[in-house]
């Protein structure tokens, strides 16, 4: 239970363990998601624009295809066109930005979309439209590939603030698109295409004045290592089961449309609906049922429930109030897929994410790709239920394709919530260790699949005493939670083991590192001088982790457990009310699996002790 706050919290034998906790660094304040430079604003704004085109075309479909004179199957080009060529982009994405900056990805990016949307508004077919959407999809994959990596890099309300920034975008991307879409629609089948080339000029513009310049990758990526990491079994076989996922969603965003018989504003309405069913469920509740069941689990159920709404839809596309409600509904499966799919891959991959992310988008937006155009082609072969059916079948096939790859998947998340990761050059390694005195991280070797960790240097002992964890992350209370583990240190005597987890975030269907290893590394270099000049033995951990920010409470207890710590100090979470509502607490998960007891410093109040049960 959490003790009430007090003067002088007491361990179990009653006996006083600290006073105000030191404060090493005078005032700190704590970061505030809406004190962000200007650079974050005007990425943001791109990313909202970007998201839109998601659903923005949804609304002027069947006007398209009554205006133009093209038939379904014809129109439904214009996904094929998009995604196809975004999916081949992908290959070559990092490769680009890894050569010229991130600033200048994003720049390109912004520029092919301003031209191609705008042309596409100004063609007279649909297969100009076709053509022009091509390269309106190679500019939105150059610019998907950087732009959340531009708002970390330039955010300076700590990246929760950061994150929450660009989930904000995301929603209001897929929310308002379709709403844009039909109001614009309405006037023109036109209107869409030249709203989205305006905004994201302003976009543009915005970007290159305000987003500092952004240095060129160290490491520069190769044009073959998407492909190459497809040879990993786990990373293939996830990449498969989102093709087939894609398969079915793409046939439901592009062909859905019609058996529903709406204006450009209603259509706008229902996917504007369905939107916001994506964004919630995405960033909400996908972490949620994560947490709760499982990667594996979870998946298979939703993608269960898609077939189910896919062939409701097929079955009932006499019916548009029918059609309706299923495309809406089936907005909160697809946002808890996207979340979790993209979590799976980035937990089974054994390369860089940013390689791992682009092998699995190829396969993925292939897929998605050719389901609308499929689509088409069936409808005029069959009837119009067939292809909603076909993708039924889809996401039946992708369960049975997750399947084959569910062990290596089981693993894998147990290996992320034991802080044992896959790495490509030692296999299970429990990630980087610092040793007391040494300022140079070193790997640790390859462990057994126990998750046992490896020790590198000498592990210290003061007095042969338990050990205190210090679990600090690099939010403003780590100062004064170094400070109170020392003052605690000393008064026993007792060494330190500082331990501090390397984090992605994924958010949607994107995921990046909170910080890069080097960044770990510092940090933590930076506590052990800070330690060693207290005067105390210390020992210091970089735990890699793919797992969600609850999982990182189970990590640390599990550590903990592991080196038969006699106290657990970390500082207080700053991340929000916000953000711990949507994302869960690891500081709760932390005192439901601790040990020991654990105590939590804060800058601006007394310390609290959480008394493990």
């Amino acid at each position: 239970m959490l003790a009430a706050s007090r003067p002088a919290p007491t361990n179990r034998k009653g006996q006083v363990l600290m006073s105000h906790a030191q404060v090493l660094n005078a005032k700190e304040s704590k970061p505030s998601l809406f004190r962000q430079p200007r650079a974050v604003w005007a990425v943001a704004f791109a990313c909202v624009i970007s998201f839109m085109g998601i659903g923005l075309v949804d609304p002027i479909l069947p006007a398209l295809s009554k205006q133009l004179d093209a038939t379904p199957a014809q129109v439904s080009l214009l996904f094929t066109s998009y995604l196809v060529v975004t999916a081949v982009a992908m290959l070559v994405t990092n490769w680009v930005s890894s050569r010229i900056g991130a600033k200048r990805t994003l720049m390109a990016g912004l520029v092919l979309i301003v031209a191609f949307a705008a042309l596409a508004g100004t063609a007279g077919s649909i297969s100009g439209i076709v053509g022009f959407r091509a390269g309106w999809g190679l500019g939105n994959a150059l610019f998907i590939a950087t732009s959340l990596a531009v708002i970390v890099a330039s955010a300076s309300g700590g990246f929760e603030g950061a994150i929450i920034l660009y989930e904000t975008a995301l929603g209001l991307g897929i929310a308002v698109g379709p709403l844009l879409g039909g109001f614009l629609g309405n006037v023109s089948w036109r209107g869409p295409f030249f709203g989205v080339s305006a905004l994201m000029a302003v976009a543009f513009i915005a970007t290159t004045v305000m987003v500092p310049a952004t240095p060129k990758p160290a490491h520069k990526t190769s044009l073959a290592a998407p492909l190459k990491a497809l040879r990993h079994r786990g990373l293939l076989i996830m990449s498969l089961t989102a093709l087939c996922y894609n398969w079915g969603f793409f046939t439901l965003l592009g062909y859905a449309p019609y058996p529903m018989k709406l204006s450009p504003i209603q259509l706008g309405l229902v996917f504007t609906g369905w939107g916001i069913l994506v964004a919630l469920f995405s960033v909400a509740v996908a972490p949620r049922l994560h947490r709760r069941f499982g990667t594996a689990p979870t998946l298979y159920a939703n993608l269960l429930m898609l077939a189910i709404v896919l062939a409701v839809i097929g079955f009932g596309t006499g019916s548009p109030n029918t059609v309706i409600v299923a495309t809406i509904v089936s907005g909160a499966f697809i946002g808890i897929n996207n979340t979790l799919t993209t979590q799976a891959v980035m937990t089974v991959s054994p390369v860089e994410r940013p390689v791992a992310a682009a092998s699995y988008g190829f396969v993925r937006f292939i897929g998605g790709g050719l389901a609308p155009y499929v689509a088409g082609k069936v409808a005029e072969a069959y009837n119009i239920h067939v292809p909603f059916l076909l993708g039924a079948v889809a996401m039946l096939l992708a369960i049975v394709v997750l399947s084959t790859g569910h062990r290596l998947l089981a693993d894998a998340e147990r290996a992320s919530r034991t802080g044992v990761v896959a790495t490509p050059d030692n296999g299970p390694a429990f990630a980087e260790s610092t040793a007391s005195g040494d300022s140079a991280a070193v790997v640790g070797r390859a462990v057994e699949p126990s998750g046992d960790f490896v020790a590198v240097g000498e592990i210290a002992t003061a007095n042969d005493r338990k050990p205190i964890v210090l679990a600090i992350d690099a939010g403003p209370a780590a100062h004064a939670a170094t400070a109170k583990a020392i003052e605690i240190a000393m008064a026993r005597p007792a060494p330190i083991d500082v331990l501090h987890v390397q984090e992605i975030e994924i958010v949607g269907d994107a995921a990046i590192d909170r910080e890069s290893l080097d960044q770990a590394r510092a940090f933590v270099d930076a506590r052990l001088a800070d330690l060693r000049a207290g005067g105390v033995v210390a020992t210091g951990h970089v735990l890699r982790s793919v797992a969600d920010h609850a999982n990182i409470g189970r990590l640390i207890a599990d550590y903990a457990a592991r080196v038969g710590a006699a106290l657990i100090v970390i500082g207080e979470p700053t991340n929000g009310a916000f953000a711990r509502m949507l994302d869960g607490s690891s500081s709760h998960q932390l005192l439901a699996d601790a040990p020991c007891d654990v105590l939590v410093v804060g800058t601006e109040r007394e310390p609290e002790l959480l008394t493990s049960a």
